[in-house]
């Protein structure tokens, strides 16, 4: 199983239209983080994409490509793209050049978005939220496989025998399908016989195997080998040496991330109950390195899964508490995991 990190760069908004220091600050951090993460040895890292004032990384290529140049193995990803609101061209472009500066080490995940600030920012209207979608995807998928694109549409103009360049360095980009649960979205991954990542963030990952079984399924029923499909699980992460310090540091950014984000779709406030008991039954994955172990292992003998993606939460959190954190994962928690799955 892959072990990997997935960020959405939080940082606090800088309020002003002069010099974003703090979003500078925040850049810097992540190339930090993703040299860390290669150098102790993870699989992945992936830069999700927002367009909010609480998050930095709007063009997660661009990060993939400033980490492409200071990182050698590590492989990069986005985490996700919305792709219904970009231009599949241009994305295309986007990823096949930072897999040439990675020397082939780009992915895509891409997805329709939990967020929707990004449909009115580039002219999309919501009512064609999932046709959107299907339509870039076929699209994106079309590119990937030919240099020679002829393609009609709906919502873009259409292309008639053009090259699209550059192209990248491996023979096809990896492409996964970002879900959050609707069963569709399971369906539509398995159908295509694309590797499928899944966010576990507020619910018992046990109520996502039927989730995961549709996948496979759909994937059965449209001739594909299921036993070879890729399924990628993300959970919100944070580590310590000790539990309780875990625990008592990452529960002040988590309530401030999940009551901002609440307050946007009607969620009851969260309270440190509540918290607890995500940390002990639920996704969440904070605690001491065992803790951690158990918590991915568990969710591996349920979906057994290719790839765990640690989604980090920063916010009150310093760099240096996310940098140990980073360690921690891949100096005591990666080895003990590999060695079990063998």
């Amino acid at each position: 199983m892959e072990l990997g990190i997935s960020t959405f760069g939080e940082l606090q908004p800088d309020g002003t239209a002069g010099k974003a220091i703090n979003a500078q600050k925040r850049v810097q951090e992540l190339l930090e983080e993703v040299k860390l993460a290669d150098e102790v040895g993870l699989d992945v890292f992936a830069f999700g994409e927002h367009h909010r004032p609480d998050f930095v990384i709007s063009a997660p290529e661009i990060m993939m490509a400033a980490a492409a140049a200071i990182t050698k193995n590590i492989k990069l990803s986005s985490s996700v793209t919305v792709l219904s609101s970009a231009d599949p061209v241009r994305t295309f472009q986007n990823f096949a050049t930072v897999d040439l500066i990675s020397n082939g080490r780009a992915e895509i995940i891409a997805g329709r978005g939990s967020f929707i600030e990004s449909y009115p920012l580039f002219g999309y209207n919501l009512h064609d939220y999932d046709e959107l979608f299907a339509e870039k995807l076929g699209l994106f998928m079309q590119i990937n496989a030919e240099e020679m694109v002829t393609w009609k549409g709906k919502h873009r103009a259409s292309i008639v025998n053009r090259g699209v360049y550059p192209r990248p360095a491996q023979q096809a980009l990896p492409i996964w399908i970002g879900v959050g649960g609707t069963p569709a979205s399971a369906q539509r991954a398995g159908k295509l016989n694309l590797p499928m990542a899944i966010a576990i963030l507020g619910s018992p990952p046990e109520q996502f195997v039927p989730f995961v079984e549709l996948y496979r399924k759909s994937a059965t029923d449209a001739g594909h080998d299921a036993s070879k499909l890729q399924l990628a699980i993300s959970s919100q992460f944070y580590v310590a040496e000790d539990s309780q310090k875990a625990a008592d540091e990452f529960y002040p950014s988590y309530e401030r991330l999940m009551n901002r984000v609440g307050k946007d779709r009607g969620w009851s406030p969260m309270t440190r109950q509540q918290y607890e008991y995500l940390r002990s039954d639920g996704p969440l994955v904070v605690g001491d390195p065992q803790q951690a172990i158990d918590k991915i292992m568990h969710q591996y003998e349920l979906f057994h899964n290719t790839r765990f993606l640690a989604q980090l939460v920063t916010g009150a959190i310093s760099h240096k508490q996310i940098l140990k954190t980073i360690e921690l994962f891949g100096t005591k928690i990666a080895p003990v995991i590999r060695k079990e799955i063998g």
